[in-house]
């Protein structure tokens, strides 16, 4: 049974960080694409970093946020720096089978989806 659980999530001021982790179970990890999706209200779900071959990130958080693995632990991260208001959205963790390069850019791209984090950037 495929488990993608994430954590970290929580309230935050301007300017602050915030590290996401997700622990993927039941999922060949090694040969996998990885990411977060993040989807604010009233908005439509978005993409926001992966890895798998390469690691790639939206523009919008682009020299702000860090994705990151661990093979050994099965688990993602997702180092998030320099918070705005406009990063407030539920996080969720994002699964692809095999590696590619930008891999998680299309919401049909993902096989599975983690519950989500809620993050809340304060002003």
């Amino acid at each position: 049974q495929v488990q993608l659980v994430e954590s970290g999530g929580g309230l935050v001021q301007t300017g602050g960080s915030l590290k996401l982790s997700c622990a993927a179970s039941g999922v060949t990890f090694s040969s996998s694409t990885l990411g977060w999706f993040r989807q604010a209200p009233g908005k439509e779900r978005e993409f926001v970093a992966s890895i798998g071959r390469n690691t790639d990130y939206a523009d919008s958080v682009k020299g702000r946020f860090t994705i990151s693995r661990d093979y050994a632990k099965n688990m993602v991260y997702l180092q998030m720096n320099s918070l705005k208001p406009e990063d407030t959205a539920v996080y969720y963790c994002a699964f692809r089978r095999g590696l590619f390069f930008n891999g998680l850019r299309n919401l049909p791209n993902v096989d599975y989806w983690g519950q989500g984090t809620q993050v809340t950037v304060s002003s």
